[in-house]
């Protein structure tokens, strides 16, 4: 209770903006049980199939931006913040609340300028309606998808963001999007699996330039095999967006992060440290 009251005293007033733009990373969560020959791998082909759920925090001098919100949205969590555990094929496990984590840094949704999501699968929606009050950052494609007529088979929980649909947004075309306009903050779209898949480029003072790469890849063996996974929406698309962001990568000299894959996630700094 304690823990709780100290969270929420931090949590009143956000802190100030940095003089340097940074990267917090929370847990929010992991996915245990799917097979590999999701991804069109034979089972064994892979290293680790146990996947990790991060979520982002950026924090830049002239405002906030939330990247992907979990896969176990904080109402599921009992009042001790327990543990949660969900599914039974994929197992869906949650050890902390993804406010919880904000407001040990000092912030609460309502601080957040910015909202922005990879894709709409709901391993990355859980939490996206906490921030309808943000300006959601959403390619076009993307959002017609989510709020159109269902889909079968598709990955999608509508009650984890419908509140989305009359939040402010501002709506992507496909061309790079600088957040801040300092080129710090790049969103980059790299469609295929979903319509409007997109990726985050963060060109950090001391850590150097970052691609958090969203679902572009789920394990480290697709970025060597070129193989994609059976539910792409477009597979096509995916190959051509993994090819002009490599070349990316490769012309930044950037650092990729998969964020599913446990290997990289196991020695990131987590929150309250943080990149700069």
């Amino acid at each position: 209770m304690l823990f709780a009251c100290v969270n929420i005293a931090l949590a009143q007033n956000p802190p100030k903006p940095p003089k340097n733009l940074r990267l917090y990373v929370f847990d929010c969560g992991s996915i245990k049980g799917l097979s590999p020959t999701l991804f069109n791998f034979k089972e064994g082909e892979v290293k680790a199939t146990q996947f990790v759920v991060p979520c982002y925090l950026i924090v830049h001098p002239k405002g906030t931006l939330m990247w992907d919100t979990g896969t176990v949205p904080d109402s599921a969590f009992k009042p001790d913040g327990s543990p949660v555990t969900q599914g039974t094929g994929a197992i869906i496990t949650a050890t902390k609340p993804l406010k919880t984590q904000m407001a040990a840094i000092g912030y609460k949704p309502s601080d957040i300028t910015f909202l922005a999501m990879s894709h709409y699968h709901s391993d990355h929606t859980a939490n996206a309606n906490d921030f309808a009050g943000s300006t959601w950052l959403v390619q076009k494609a993307e959002r017609d998808f989510m709020f159109g007529p269902p889909q079968q088979g598709a990955i999608i929980n509508t009650s984890t963001f419908d509140k989305l649909k009359d939040a402010k947004t501002k709506i992507l075309d496909g061309s790079d999007y600088d957040v801040f306009g300092d080129g710090k903050v790049i969103i980059k779209s790299a469609p295929g699996h979903t319509p409007g898949h997109q990726v985050l480029f963060l060109k950090l003072a001391k850590t150097g330039p970052l691609l958090i790469a969203g679902d572009l890849y789920h394990y480290p063996e697709e970025r060597a095999t070129g193989k994609t996974p059976t539910f792409e929406y477009n597979a096509e698309q995916s190959r051509a967006s993994r090819a002009a962001i490599e070349a990316f990568v490769k012309q930044t000299k950037a650092q990729m992060w998969i964020e599913h894959d446990a290997a990289t996630f196991a020695p990131l700094k987590k929150s309250p440290s943080f990149y700069e």
